[in-house]
């Protein structure tokens, strides 16, 4: 094309693109934008992290980068990429894993699944070399990391029948593993939960009842 206001540079969607010239399609829609290199690298990232096939670590890291060069919270990238809030936190709390186990899930030997259950436990390198030797499940993860979690040697009391009925009440309620710990004329209630679709659940039902 003679000219260089003619000469336009595909800033997202070039696989398809590539796609439709494979498909001998010439033709295709497309939006023009004049936009700075700069907006044009953070609408290349966002593009990049919705593809289908990407890892979880590299959309973990896509996001890491778009908050740390574009300023954007957590909200910002839920509202612009079209994806929960809660998603983008459990997807960027992959990146504290150790090393090791984050390269175990860029190769596909974890999935992100795999990878959620590990967070809490002290030692997640070995319990994810444990995952992948012997093939084990995410829910055998889960299992593992609620195994680590419970001190040895601690021998619980048993809960009256009072207590044990109001927890399933409670438990019933909001459709979650609740424990109740009675200590003198106090205590506290501990609400288990294993996302943060889960949490906003409980903060939702709160706000419902005030």
């Amino acid at each position: 094309m003679p000219g260089a206001a003619n000469v336009f540079e595909i800033i997202a969607g070039e696989r398809r693109w590539r796609a439709a010239q494979r498909a001998g399609v010439h033709d295709v829609p497309v939006i023009v934008l004049e936009v700075s290199d700069k907006e044009a690298l953070e609408i290349a990232i966002v593009e990049n992290v919705q593809r289908s096939d990407l890892n979880a670590i590299e959309e973990a890291q896509g996001y890491e980068s778009l908050i740390a060069s574009y300023k954007h919270t957590q909200n910002d990238l839920a509202k612009i990429i079209g994806k929960s809030r809660s998603h983008i936190a459990n997807t960027m709390r992959l990146l504290k894993l150790p090393d090791e186990v984050r390269q175990f899930v860029l190769d596909g030997k974890l999935s992100a699944g795999h990878a959620r259950a590990l967070l809490t436990l002290d030692d997640p390198s070995t319990a994810a070399k444990r995952i992948i030797a012997q093939g084990l499940s995410v829910r055998d993860a889960e299992q593992i990391g609620q195994q680590s979690s419970t001190k040895p040697g601690t021998k619980a009391k048993k809960k009256d029948q009072d207590t044990t009925v109001l927890e399933k009440m409670l438990s019933d309620a909001l459709g979650l593993d609740v424990h109740v710990a009675h200590k003198g004329p106090g205590g506290q209630v501990i609400v288990r939960y294993s996302s943060l679709e889960q949490l906003d659940e409980i903060a939702r039902r709160l706000k419902r009842a005030r």
